[in-house]
């Protein structure tokens, strides 16, 4: 179940209709029946079958690009946050796939990168600026945990609350894209949020 609802693919079921969402995970997730489907999505079962169908083929030619073993996962995941502790700007870059992409989502509630960030050198100067922000604050943690079930970081203020999450996503030996999740509505489900205002704000 942790891999099948894995961060990397919730990202990758955004791209498909709501319908064909709906019924994949009905189906290959949660084990509804097809008859079980068809009056919740309000298709017949046929329809239900050749949704499911093509949001599996969707996802399987999707998940085939990102995969990886768990621990070649969690030793990337390692090696990211400690060349961005160190401000390892050449250590990060080897890391990143040349074509990564960084996105923010801060849902309109706090500040967040604005658009996608494609290239290392982008990306890697824009993730050692953050943690320069938050150098600033030396209760500030960056920690490496699961969320959804693959290996990431979180960021932590000095009473553990939560300021971000990093989620990256691995392929082979780098890292080809890293989203960080700021909004708040959905950070709430991992435990208390800090304030990011706060947090970022020069003393």
């Amino acid at each position: 179940m942790s891999d099948s609802l894995s961060l990397a693919l919730l990202v990758v079921l955004e791209s498909l209709s709501a319908e064909q969402r709906a019924a994949w995970l009905l189906h290959d997730v949660f084990g509804y029946a097809y008859a079980e489907i068809a009056p919740i999505i309000e298709k017949s079962e046929g329809n239900v079958r050749q949704l499911a169908s093509r949001a599996r083929r969707h996802v399987e030619q999707r998940r085939s690009r990102f995969k990886t073993t768990p621990e070649r996962q969690k030793e990337l995941t390692e090696r990211f946050l400690a060349a961005t502790r160190d401000g390892d700007l050449a250590g990060l870059e080897t890391l990143l796939a040349s074509d990564v992409v960084l996105t923010g989502d801060g849902g309109g509630r706090v500040p967040a990168v604005a658009r996608s960030v494609h290239g290392r050198r982008h990306v890697a100067r824009i993730m050692l600026g953050w943690t320069r922000v938050l150098a600033r604050r030396p209760s500030v943690t960056l920690r490496q945990v699961e969320v959804n079930g693959g290996p990431d970081a979180v960021v932590l203020d000095d009473q553990q609350r939560l300021v971000s999450v990093w989620s990256l996503e691995t392929t082979g030996s780098q890292i080809r894209a890293v989203r960080s999740i700021v909004n708040p509505d959905k950070l709430v489900h991992l435990g208390p949020v800090a304030d990011f205002a706060a947090v970022v704000r020069p003393d």
